[in-house]
């Protein structure tokens, strides 16, 4: 499995930092690629979102499903279809990590972890002499980058305006 960590510290208690990461549909207005969300449920186990994506030539929906939540700590979600993947946000409290004249701190992690090779090759409607393998080759450094924009984009929401946000990142294998 290929893996992406990205974690940060928001100026929040963890409570509501847990209940703004609820509201999955908002996250179509923090990414560069993710055109729409559609959910079916309220964030609690069992709810499912199509996530449509477009890139370069491509377009894609991705069909997700929160698998566990562990209020106000954790919402573990997979894929449900075309690729293995899953992941999770999770929040720690974090009040050491709170600047001075900040009352509450929290550890705010994204992690996403994916088989590449698990790829269903008729799942994306590729151009004539454009290979699955090409594809995702391209797309994986994108993933990074997405949940950097992602996690900074939140941060900015959460708090109500723009800083310079220290992101700590992961990446396994290191291509990715």
């Amino acid at each position: 499995m290929d893996e992406v960590e990205v974690s940060t510290v928001v100026h929040l208690p963890p409570a509501e930092v847990y209940e703004f990461l609820l509201d999955f549909p908002r996250y179509a207005n923090y990414s560069e690629y993710l055109t729409d969300v559609r959910s079916d449920g309220d964030g609690s186990p069992g709810t499912r979102y199509a996530l449509r994506f477009a890139w370069w030539k491509l377009s894609y929906t991705a069909r997700s499903k929160v698998v566990d939540v562990d209020p106000p700590n954790q919402i573990d979600w997979r894929l449900v279809k075309d690729i293995d993947a899953r992941g999770y946000w999770r929040v720690k409290d974090a009040p050491e990590r709170a600047p001075e004249g900040v009352e509450a701190a929290s550890q705010v992690t994204l992690r996403v972890e994916f088989n590449p090779d698990s790829a269903s090759s008729g799942a994306i409607d590729l151009p004539r002499f454009v290979s699955l393998s090409w594809v995702i080759e391209k797309v994986k450094p994108k993933i990074q980058s997405e949940a950097e924009r992602v996690v900074e984009r939140i941060v900015t929401d959460l708090e109500g305006e723009r800083r310079d946000v220290e992101l700590t990142i992961h990446t396994t294998p290191d291509s990715v």
